[in-house]
């Protein structure tokens, strides 16, 4: 109980952080230079602070963060933070953005948190122990139609050269769909899938901070995330599809159309 607790006390204290900077770019100053000062300035701070309060309780554990790499002596424990998520939307006062902390025991992810402080909405999740937004139980819908269903997703804005696929993949899924929406934050998208107000969410060329805790908090609200070809490696591999688990089946035919085959991109 102790991890979790320390999860959410950092979640909350880069939170601070990030919100008392959040909107005080002003529009004048968003020259690329600057604008990139600005933000390498937020996440970093939020990162360390994070970091600083994991290792107060647990100096020897492992930290992946996505500003400071890996570091840590004891690989048993590691730690995926993000600690911005949706950097892009917060530059350009789009309020959907998060803070990702998910903890892995020997390369299981055993706890997760979410937190999206503009909307003060946090999701938490234990490893066999259930999902939860602001302290309640939550559960991913129950929509097996994909005809009523809708999608988030991620473009592949790093991997252009696989643009084309996913918009011909895209095509094919938004077919079948009532809808799709690009949030931005893939965090938050996990989220709302675990919160019933998505079916799913597919998208490629994540990275682990990304995709760790949200994918756990979907599992423990009874939902399903695989990669494109069915199997566990999505952390590895970036290839994610999220969703309530009846129509996972369905979404995974349409995208293996597409593509049939494990792709190794160059992370």
């Amino acid at each position: 109980a102790i991890m979790i607790e320390i999860a959410k006390t950092a979640a909350l204290s880069a939170a601070n952080i990030i919100m008392n900077h959040y909107g005080t770019l002003k529009t004048s100053d968003i020259r690329e230079k600057r604008r990139n000062d600005f933000l390498t300035f937020v996440d970093e701070t939020s990162e360390k602070e994070i970091i600083r309060i994991i290792k107060n309780t647990f100096p020897d554990h492992t930290v992946l963060a996505e500003e400071s790499g890996s570091s840590g002596k004891d690989d048993s424990y590691r730690w995926i933070i993000d600690p911005l998520d949706g950097t892009k939307n917060y530059i350009c006062n789009i309020p959907i953005f998060s803070i990702s902390i998910a903890l892995q025991h020997f390369g299981e992810t055993i706890l997760g948190v979410v937190y999206d402080p503009v909307h003060d909405e946090f999701y938490t999740a234990e490893k066999g122990k259930g999902a939860f937004l602001n302290g309640h139980t939550i559960k991913v819908n129950q929509q097996s139609d994909l005809s009523a269903s809708l999608l988030g997703t991620g473009f592949p804005f790093k991997y252009k050269s696989y643009l084309g696929k996913y918009l011909e993949c895209f095509e094919d899924i938004f077919s079948h769909l009532s809808g799709v929406r690009r949030m931005g934050s893939a965090a938050i998208d996990l989220c709302y899938v675990a919160a019933g107000r998505f079916e799913g969410f597919w998208e490629f060329g994540l990275s682990a901070w990304d995709m760790a805790a949200g994918s756990l908090i979907i599992e423990e609200a009874g939902g399903k995330a695989s990669d494109f070809w069915a199997g566990n490696d999505y952390l590895d591999n970036s290839f994610l599809l999220a969703t309530n688990g009846y129509i996972h089946e369905k979404v995974l035919n349409i995208i293996q159309k597409h593509f049939p085959n494990p792709v190794q991109l160059n992370l």
